[in-house]
């Protein structure tokens, strides 16, 4: 059973202001499809990231849609968008000054390659060991793998940005029933309850919602976790992040080794 009732906006809205808090200046991210998006619209003042959509874009930028298109583009060098221009899910999306359209072959060279700074993206289940399982319920649902299994082993860092429950069933478990989507890839889970760590096979719960309790948080996980002392607030304003460090040098196309 869900610990908290909370209006649906305000959840999304607790997870993305946390995961845009994780990011640095001058990182190079890419958002999943879903509640990830809304992230960028909770970036610190002074942070400025550079976004990539798997489809294609370096550089995205918001849906210029939420107004006239013209109007967003005004004056602020976010959003030089259009009605065709899509991100990885289909939605709406523009390209920022400066930015730039790519080939599906060049996108995933950036993946593969080991430039992304970080990843953020959605999950079915997470468990203790930092598997992933995002892509199919079978004989229920089936989303599609799309660039995940790229994404989670070419990225240096990956966050799951994910509500807590599913119809008040733990999404995070101490080892995912769905067929995985990668193994031991995750770094950090976001979920409106909390911030979670995996280190090392073990769940640390590093921040959490003040609106609820430790108890509820361990109620609503299926996986055994360890409480940080001092436990942080996930709410808490963050502290200026510092700037991402140098870029590792250019390197081929292919996979980092795996962790």
């Amino acid at each position: 059973m869900m610990p908290v009732t909370m209006d649906r906006n305000l959840v999304r809205e607790t997870i993305a202001r946390r995961v845009a808090a994780q990011l640095r200046d001058g990182d190079f991210v890419n958002l999943g499809i879903g509640l990830p998006t809304l992230v960028p619209g909770y970036l610190p003042a002074g942070v400025d990231v550079i976004l990539e959509s798997e489809n294609g874009i370096v550089g995205a930028g918001p849906d210029p849609g939420a107004g006239d298109a013209r109007e967003a583009r005004a004056g602020t060098g976010q959003a030089a968008g259009a009605r065709y221009v899509v991100n990885a899910g289909g939605q709406p999306a523009a390209c920022r000054a400066g930015g730039a359209f790519i080939d599906s072959v060049t996108s995933f060279g950036l993946i593969r390659g080991g430039h992304m700074d970080a990843t953020v993206l959605g999950a079915l289940q997470v468990d203790q060991e930092g598997n992933l399982a995002n892509w199919i319920i079978p004989g229920r649902m089936v989303p599609g793998m799309g660039g995940a299994m790229d994404l989670v082993v070419g990225a240096r860092k990956v966050i799951v940005a994910m509500e807590h429950t599913q119809r008040g069933r733990p999404k995070i478990l101490k080892r995912c029933t769905l067929p995985l989507t990668a193994t031991g890839c995750v770094d950090l889970i976001v979920t409106e309850l909390g911030v979670l760590a995996v280190t090392g096979g073990t769940l640390v719960l590093k921040e959490i919602n003040p609106a609820c309790t430790v108890d509820e948080v361990l109620a609503a996980t299926g996986a055994e976790v360890v409480v940080a002392d001092p436990l942080g607030n996930m709410l808490a304003p963050a502290p200026a992040p510092a700037p991402a460090p140098a870029s590792a040098p250019a390197m081929e196309t292919g996979y980092r080794s795996a962790r």
